[in-house]
């Protein structure tokens, strides 16, 4: 049976997915990865910026392992939590410090605090089945590059580096991110206001 768009579950149901999603993040900080994959029946990341899908334990593994190789102290502040229909919405600061490589990006030792929000998606069962994640890379990036040391002739090739880093993030889009369609209810018009 799949839900209406516009039936809220019950408060019980909303404070299991609240508690759920709240042990997430503090698994996650405490980097104990088989305690956050237990969240999920079936793993499953979309990071919306770098338009990047990871998808089974062992993709989401290797993600975790690579931001936490380029930001070893990475950590949140919750702003806010909102509930929808289907998702868990948190409105959060993530923060770190880039010490290691990020994929192809050098570490600069720039400290970061961004804004971001993360929609965390349940099926009609009450599952977790995708954490959708949103949050501007240029903040991001321009914070991590502001950690470099502009005088020094090295950090130039660095910051170059850097660059080329961030561009292959981005080079081969997930198709399913890309590949949208609009949800059949709405693009008939069913959930349109009647006119008065």
């Amino acid at each position: 049976m799949t839900r209406n768009r516009l039936d809220i579950p019950s408060r019980d149901a909303l404070m299991a997915r609240q508690r759920l999603v709240l042990d997430h993040f503090h698994d996650e900080v405490a980097q104990d990865w088989d305690a956050t994959l237990s969240t999920f029946p079936h793993p499953h990341y979309e990071i919306v910026p770098t338009l990047t899908v990871h998808d089974g334990e062992s993709a989401v593994r290797g993600y975790y392992h690579d931001t936490r190789v380029a930001f070893p102290d990475q950590h949140h502040e919750i702003i806010e939590l909102r509930h929808s229909a289907d998702a868990v919405v948190v409105e959060f600061w993530l923060l770190g410090t880039h010490r290691g490589p990020l994929g192809p990006i050098p570490p600069t030792n720039g400290r970061f605090r961004v804004r971001m929000t993360a929609y965390f998606l349940f099926d009609e069962n009450e599952n977790l089945v995708c954490e959708r994640i949103y949050f501007d890379q240029l903040s991001m990036l321009k914070q991590l590059m502001a950690g470099l040391n502009w005088k020094n002739p090295a950090t130039w090739l660095r910051a170059l580096r850097a660059l080329r880093g961030v561009a292959a993030l981005s080079a081969e889009p997930d198709s399913g991110l890309l590949l949208t369609k609009v949800p059949e209810d709405l693009a008939h018009g069913t959930d349109r206001p009647s006119p008065r």
